[in-house]
């Protein structure tokens, strides 16, 4: 069974983008067909800066492999190495209606939070169905949020199935019920683009800042306190097994502690859980040619894949 998914190089990864997709990738690696990718293309909805998408896709790159992902293992490339993937977008918005696009809501939420209404990030679910559709994928593993975006990449390979006969198989989302939307420091979903991101590799001062950011009630230190609602204890929880989240819970039930307290907590959750893939990021930023050399072994792989299937596309657009 193939699987497949691609992160943006948006600067430094944060705990939502691991738990949201690239822990269930590294997870997934024995028993699947395992494609991941460094989404360049996508990340220049909202960045035209040449140098930074560079030095943030090598970034990327480092962070993927410190956290698991094994090349021997997963197809791992750079997006814009494969070129073949602009061509099928532009071949499968010939199949796709304005109106289909017109109803994204991811589209809508960013421009309402202040990125450019611009043609790239109007068709973006084009992009992102030619890469799911380019690799046969199966399983596209997504929080709840792209969901829509899975949906919309089925829709448009139904359409030139109808037109074309059997060219594409039809993914399906999977989305970790218990990890589908992470939230942010505000309580949003976290994201690069609400400035609200927990991140893995920053600096053991930055992130005890960001974690401080949390936005917590005003209930009293010495007064019980409602895990369920509080962004603390909903993001702590990601690093908890069972009885590590009931035995939090208690100390929030119980009183006592205030709210910074549950801070520092989590900032010791964070900082052990993550320290050795900090210290293989640090060496892996080290040595670019090296990092290099391992993105282009995957597009190798991947790039003959995808002539192999846009070969038969051409036969059917007469290309």
């Amino acid at each position: 069974m193939r699987v497949l998914t691609g992160l943006q190089p948006s600067g430094d990864l944060h705990i939502g983008n691991y738990f949201g997709a690239i822990k269930q990738m590294v997870d997934a690696q024995e028993k699947s067909q395992m494609f991941m990718f460094i989404a360049n293309y996508h990340a220049m909805t909202s960045s035209q800066d040449g140098e930074k998408l560079k030095q943030n896709s090598l970034k990327a790159a480092a962070a993927f492999l410190s956290l698991g992902i094994d090349p021997q293992k997963s197809v791992f490339w750079l997006q814009s190495d494969v070129k073949e993937v602009m061509e099928l977008y532009w071949i499968l918005s010939q199949f796709t209606p304005m109106g289909l696009l017109e109803r994204a809501h991811s589209y809508k939420d960013k421009v309402a939070k202040g990125l450019s209404a611009s043609h790239g990030l109007f068709s973006y679910p084009v992009l992102m169905a030619a890469d799911i559709l380019l690799f046969d994928t199966r399983i596209v593993p997504v929080g709840k949020d792209q969901i829509q975006h899975v949906e919309i990449a089925r829709d448009i390979a139904l359409k030139v199935n109808n037109e074309w006969g059997e060219i594409f198989t039809l993914p399906e989302a999977r989305v970790n019920e218990e990890v589908a939307v992470v939230v942010g420091t505000d309580g949003a979903k976290m994201s690069k683009s609400y400035q609200n991101t927990i991140d893995i590799f920053s600096s053991e001062k930055t992130l005890k800042k960001q974690i401080s950011s949390i936005v917590t009630d005003s209930t009293a230190l010495e007064d019980p306190k409602d895990h369920e609602n509080c962004n603390i204890f909903k993001i702590a929880k990601l690093f908890l097994d069972e009885s590590g989240q009931k035995e939090l819970q208690i100390r929030y039930e119980k009183g006592g502690e205030g709210y910074g307290h549950f801070k520092m907590y989590l900032n010791e959750l964070v900082n052990a859980y993550f320290k050795e893939a900090r210290e293989k990021y640090n060496e892996l930023l080290e040595k670019p040619s090296h990092l290099k050399e391992i993105l282009d072994f995957g597009a190798t792989k991947a790039r003959k894949i995808a002539q192999e299937k846009m070969q038969k596309i051409y036969e059917k657009i007469g290309l």
